[in-house]
């Protein structure tokens, strides 16, 4: 061999390039992950294109998205609005509110008292102006027939009576609670609360008891989580700076909740990460995988590489990722480091590129869920794995090849027969509990609270407290459509609508508003011009809560608890149901953010068994045409099989369900369930057995890493997924061990030639 052929002297040769290589990438990783964002809305629970995420869209656009609600308590009943100073206070902070950035509209009892003193003065100077109208309107008549004076004055006074006969009552009934002006507490007592002093009905949605008001800051439709979480700090921010005396207040809402969701998933993921790594390399570093120490943490590297490439990709591609990103950093550290353990000793490589790529089809199938926060993970760690294969081939080319520890002779045949018929045992055995997992698998019930995403945050209290206050935590709305939603036709529909749903379904919803609400003034028939001219004098702040400017779209909302979805789904198709038909040329649709979780729920349910045999499927078909050959993807299909039905009877006897997150458990476990019985398979002699344990080690703590979460649904989804890897490797271990004896030994590969004399040496 020539000087210029010496293998140490080309990979000191590729160095330079190597460096330069180096560079590029961190700083590429570095770009991308300052461009990543969190995204825990709506859009990362329901495909984009859902007829129910689209509806919902529509409907926040129309009337504002979900609320920030402020519930503000005082000491003493109704003193936010018998005290003066503390009602201008509240109009003053109800105001400062709506100008906030993002914000579509501010609803609370100050402005709905500002707003109904205005139009009840208006409504005073009309009423007046229009009678003296009239008086000067007859006397002009009069005098043009050429009546005198007196009798064109009394001419006048005739018309005046009659006037007064039919609105008189009116305003005297109207003027009994005073001049309409917020300095008169009897007007500001009339208009909120009843001849009890209870909140009238109408506005229980604002004014929830009598020491309690509710502020609802409606956000616009297209709010980013950190405007989201930008909004929640100056809604905070507000109420403490304001001159509002209160004993208590509480900010909550969806868009706090899936803030903080956001805030903490940044907050994790880091951690987690930082956790991960550390016990992804003290795995290798404890465990003698290679007989040189300084090689230990290779693997570990090129996870690190793979992992921060694939975030960068979503950055640079302006992709937000979900709450998975934080499942994600300790999975891939984890099982990522697998390969390039593989890789990095040589003589493998077909078994060990075969095995990634039937973890990357794995995961990649879980790109078949409908919910995109799943199937953004799914991607994700496929696209992670590939990157890691990159890197590990990379540091390979530069660093060569790892040397293997000694190798023990192997058993001899009579000494595997003679324990051949235990193995056996505990391989029937484990089918028969792999099987009954399997059966178990489809009557596994999917998570149906909607608070188990966000169990762990502290402002889940302040979103329970909210719901005993208001009665509430969630909003269903009727959407209504057509050329005019307010004629008296819809008005009488809307309000027969909500008794039938008051009546039928009380005890599980509550009226918010609607127009049946706003108008109730109105008496149960009014014509068409009265409508109309309720239309005028209502002011535009509180009609354009339920009806659009142009009367072709309105809302009716109501109050539900938002707590089982699958309860929930009945109680939306009881709804539909109790709405009934809406007048001709009026369409209605059910939309809210419940709503969308009951879709997404069922969307789950329909396929959960397809996601997990697609997964499995291909991943065997990967093995079995990688290797070329069918007998090694059928036990490849056995581990996969028994390690996931162990995995499901493992979650009936915890849990007892799935979270959406390990719905497609099947797909899960194919990534390791493939990987170790292609490596096992692939073994030669019993300390070839230690890569393959080494690698179930770093899977396992990657996964146990999650358990550290403050998130209850990272925590089981790392639980439960530990548990498969453990179980991955035992059925293969187990499966290897019943077909040991129809398998032929095969031969060493020879490492390839671009490694140095030693590191041959070394492997041989």
């Amino acid at each position: 061999m020539t000087g210029t052929d010496h293998p140490t002297r080309r990979a000191r040769g590729r160095l330079p390039l190597a460096a330069l290589v180096a560079v590029v990438v961190l700083a590429a990783i570095g770009g991308g992950l300052a461009r990543l964002e969190v995204d825990t809305g709506l859009d990362s629970m329901l495909p984009a294109s859902d007829p129910v995420a689209v509806a919902l869209e529509q409907k926040d656009d129309e009337f504002g998205g979900d609320a920030v609600v402020v519930i503000l308590e005082s000491d003493e009943p109704r003193s936010f609005f018998t005290v003066q100073d503390q009602l201008m206070a509240l109009i003053g902070l109800e105001g400062e509110l709506a100008g906030l950035a993002d914000v579509a509209a501010v609803y609370g009892p100050g402005t709905i008292l500002n707003q109904t003193a205005g139009a009840a003065q208006d409504m005073l100077s009309q009423i007046v102006g229009r009678r003296d109208g009239l008086r000067q309107t007859a006397i002009a008549e009069a005098q043009r027939r050429g009546l005198s004076p007196a009798a064109a004055r009394a001419a006048g006074e005739r018309v005046v009576k009659v006037f007064d006969r039919r609105y008189g009552a009116l305003l005297v009934k109207g003027m009994g609670a005073g001049l309409p002006t917020l300095r008169n507490p009897r007007f500001v007592e009339i208009v909120l609360f009843d001849e009890n002093l209870a909140p009238r009905p109408e506005w229980k949605f604002v004014v929830p008891a009598p020491d309690k008001v509710a502020l609802l800051v409606r956000p616009r439709s297209d709010l980013s989580q950190d405007a989201a979480a930008r909004l929640t700090t100056a809604v905070e921010d507000a109420v403490a700076d304001s001159d509002v005396e209160t004993s208590r207040v509480t900010v909550t809402g969806v868009p706090t909740i899936t803030a903080a969701l956001s805030d903490r998933a940044r907050s994790e993921a880091p951690r987690l990460g930082l956790i991960g790594l550390a016990a992804v390399g003290l795995v290798f570093l404890l465990v003698p995988w290679t007989s040189r120490r300084r090689s230990r943490l290779r693997p570990v590297a090129a996870a690190l590489v793979g992992t921060g490439a694939a975030l960068a990709c979503f950055g640079w591609l302006d992709r937000p990722v979900s709450l998975g990103v934080v499942a994600f950093l300790p999975i891939l550290l984890g099982i990522g480091s697998d390969f390039p353990l593989y890789l990095s000793r040589g003589g493998h490589d077909r078994a060990a590129l075969v095995a990634a790529a039937a973890g990357v089809v794995g995961f990649a199938s879980l790109g078949l869920s409908p919910l995109p926060f799943v199937s953004e993970l799914g991607l994700a760690l496929a696209l992670g794995i590939v990157l890691t294969v990159l890197a590990a081939l990379g540091l390979r080319w530069v660093l060569g090849v790892t040397p293997a520890p000694a190798e023990r002779e192997p058993q001899e045949p009579r000494e595997r027969q003679r324990r051949r018929a235990p193995v056996l045992v505990l391989a029937a055995a484990g089918a028969a509990a792999a099987v009954f997992g399997w059966t178990l698998l489809p009557g596994l019930s999917v998570e149906s609270q909607p608070d188990a995403l966000a169990e762990g945050l502290p402002q889940l209290t302040d979103a329970e407290y909210a719901e005993e206050v208001l009665g509430s935590n969630g909003e269903i709305s009727i959407v209504v459509t057509g050329d005019d939603v307010a004629t008296p036709e819809a008005l009488a529909w809307s309000r027969d609508t909500q008794n039938a749903i008051v009546s039928e379904l009380g005890d599980q919803v509550h009226p918010v508003l609607s127009l049946a609400d706003l108008f109730r003034f109105l008496g149960e028939e009014p014509t068409p011009a009265e409508v109309d001219a309720a239309m005028e004098v209502m002011p535009r702040y509180l009609s354009s809560a339920v009806v659009r400017s142009d009367r072709a779209v309105g809302v009716m909302v109501y109050g539900v608890e938002f707590d089982d979805i699958a309860e929930l789904g009945d109680l939306v198709e009881r709804i539909e149901a109790t709405a009934g038909d809406p007048p001709d040329g009026l369409e209605t649709d059910v939309v809210g953010l419940p709503v969308a979780a009951v879709q997404g729920l069922e969307l789950v349910g329909d396929g959960r068994l397809l996601i997990n045999l697609v997964g499995i499927s291909l991943a065997v078909a990967v093995v079995a045409i990688g290797l070329a050959d069918v007998r090694r993807g059928a036990r490849a299909a056995l581990v996969v099989l028994m390690s996931t039905g162990w995995v499901a009877l493992i979650a009936h006897l915890t849990t007892g369900s799935l979270s959406p997150l390990t719905v497609a458990i099947g797909s899960l476990v194919t990534a390791t369930g493939c990987e170790f019985a292609v490596m096992v398979d692939d073994r030669r002699g019993r300390s070839a057995a230690v890569p393959v344990l080494t690698a179930a080690a770093a899977a396992t703590a990657g996964y146990l890493v999650l358990a550290l979460s403050d998130l209850a649904v990272l925590r089981d989804f790392g639980l439960l997924l530990a548990g498969g890897v453990i179980s991955s490797v035992v059925a293969a271990f187990l499966v290897d061990a019943v077909f040991t004896g129809a398998r032929p030994r095969r031969d060493p590969i020879e490492v390839p030639a671009t490694e140095t004399p030693q590191m041959e040496e070394a492997v041989r």
